[in-house]
């Protein structure tokens, strides 16, 4: 049952826009949309800033339209000729997090951010888009770009040593990951290529990436910061880094993020990429994982493996946090009355679309979180950071709890339809 399920869902997805001829509309570098988000608690606006032209695209050639509805944000590229829609892609932001903090309702504040997409060869029209509370997409902006702009910028990347960790094949048809070095001084860079192997080898020993590994490509990107480690405020503890980390994070103590995301992508633009990690040089517990925006951990905490698994899932595969027990910062930040995006979360209101086909059919639902059902994918309460209305697929699961159990399958699943996606 759970296979003819997970089939006639990808049928059903990939049937869902018709197949774009990418050489018609695109060439293999990337066309990067720099702009402000800003507002509060209520209101969004944007503000274009800058635009480039960057070297390497690294995605599917065939996937140019996710069958995932995946992001608080996305973007959706149109050919401006005839209005096809000819790239999509679903992202998340530290400022759509921010605005659910109490701190929301008090002040406004901007944040950086940027787009990238295979540039185009013909005039496009660019559509930014954020999810409303109740689930739908609302337009925020829209612009005409004509790819023979003189003001799309082409300069060189920035100057910085490049080491291949695991290559695999052709960007195209592999997930690319790039690790970029926060906190690790000239002198460090030594450190920082065993730590980036290092997340490869635990990579590559957790399920369900093990079945992949063939799949994809992980460089690693040498930001030369000028004083060792990161930012922790709480402590008054201040340094000077490339990417400008920083603990404390909407004033919580363990969330260490940047906002400095346009340094974060002026590295990652030296290498194809699909996705962005940010390795940390710090002994402390703590991270950070956006969906298809970056992830964060830092290098030598005792639980570095956990922390890197868990942020990866965010950042990488869009899958929520399945506790509901620690200290956030967020204030009702899952509507009870919407369906999540997240594959691993629900608040039941169109749970048919999630995980119910994997349950077994003796299963109680909800699944009492019991000895018995350890081992059971079921539907179990608390989740997104609520202890009722919101359930998860397992008790024990890595987006919940560091735990010898690794992913939960509907976890791993997820995982694979992103793999799938990218490498097709």
């Amino acid at each position: 049952m759970r296979i003819v399920y997970i089939i006639l869902l990808l049928l059903l997805c990939n049937g869902a826009h018709a197949r774009i001829d990418y050489d018609n509309y695109f060439t293999d570098k990337v066309l990067r949309f720099d702009f402000m988000l800003a507002g509060d608690y209520g209101k969004t606006v944007v503000y274009p800033l800058e635009m480039k032209e960057e070297p390497f695209f690294a995605g599917s050639r065939t996937q140019l339209i996710p069958p995932f509805d995946y992001g608080n944000f996305k973007y959706d590229v149109y050919d401006a000729s005839d209005n096809t829609l000819i790239y999509s892609r679903g992202f998340c932001t530290l400022f759509q997090e921010w605005q659910s903090t109490p701190e929301a309702r008090k002040t406004e504040k901007s944040f950086y951010e940027v787009a990238t997409m295979p540039f185009p060869k013909n005039k496009i029209k660019f559509v930014l888009s954020i999810r409303e509370r109740n689930g739908s997409f609302t337009v925020l902006y829209e612009t005409y770009i004509d790819p023979e702009n003189y003001f799309i910028r082409k300069e060189k990347t920035v100057d910085a040593k490049v080491t291949d960790i695991v290559i695999s094949g052709d960007p195209a048809v592999c997930v690319d990951l790039v690790v970029i070095a926060e906190g690790y001084t000239l002198e460090e860079m030594g450190k920082f290529r065993k730590d980036a192997g290092r997340l490869a080898d635990i990579l590559f020993k957790e399920a369900p990436y093990n079945e992949y590994k063939d799949k994809f490509n992980i460089r690693a990107v040498e930001a030369v910061s000028e004083e060792s480690g990161t930012d922790v405020p709480g402590e008054n503890i201040y340094v000077n880094t490339a990417l400008n980390s920083s603990f404390y994070t909407f004033d919580v103590d363990r969330y260490l993020t940047t906002n400095d995301i346009k340094a974060v992508n002026d590295y990652a633009a030296t290498v194809p990429h699909d996705n962005i990690i940010i390795l940390i040089n710090s002994p402390r517990y703590g991270g950070g994982g956006v969906y298809n925006y970056y992830s964060g951990t830092t290098s030598d905490n005792r639980l570095a493996e956990y922390l890197f698994l868990h942020e990866l899932g965010h950042a990488f595969a869009g899958l929520a946090d399945e506790y509901y027990s620690k200290d956030v910062a967020y204030e009702d930040y899952y509507p009870l009355d919407v369906e999540p995006w997240e594959p691993n979360i629900t608040t039941l209101v169109s749970f048919e679309s999630k995980w119910k086909m994997m349950i077994p059919e003796d299963t109680p639902l909800p699944t009492p979180s019991e000895e018995t059902y350890i081992h059971t994918t079921g539907l179990f309460e608390g989740g997104g950071y609520s202890a009722k209305g919101i359930y998860r697929p397992a008790i024990e699961c890595t987006m919940n709890m560091n735990t010898p159990e690794g992913f939960c399958q509907v976890c791993r699943q997820a995982i694979r339809d992103m793999i799938g996606y990218y490498i097709r």
